[in-house]
């Protein structure tokens, strides 16, 4: 009974400290700020542009997937100017190689949002 306890206590704590990375990230990261803004906006568009469903699952996974890649990059460039503040050309390579992950989600979001919006003009 003890260990259910607390394996529900610790998920708890888990959920605090995700809320919590999620909050900085929301509110003082500007490239999460941006791409939050941006699928806020898209959202919108997708109202306007009345969405089918499957249109919908397919742009929020995108949204998702721009913010869950740029937060990871974000981790990735704090934790790598934690270990070797100074430039290093290594610890360059790995922010540049966490910043290429985040360009990808990217195309593949843009790809997403023409393949969705595209038709719509045209038809």
């Amino acid at each position: 009974m003890n260990t259910e306890r607390n394996f529900f206590l610790n998920r708890i704590k888990a959920f605090k400290y995700a809320a919590k990375g999620f909050w900085i990230l929301i509110t003082t990261e500007k490239s999460i700020i941006a791409q939050a803004i941006i699928g806020i906006i898209v959202t919108i568009f997708g109202f306007i542009m009345n969405l089918s469903a499957t249109e919908w699952l397919f742009q929020i996974i995108a949204i998702a997937l721009i913010l869950v890649a740029e937060s990871l990059n974000t981790g990735i460039e704090k934790l790598a100017d934690f270990v070797h503040p100074e430039y290093h050309k290594e610890i360059g390579r790995i922010k540049d190689i966490s910043a290429g992950a985040a360009f990808f989600a990217a195309i593949f979001a843009v790809i997403i949002g023409l393949i969705i919006y595209i038709p719509k003009f045209i038809l």
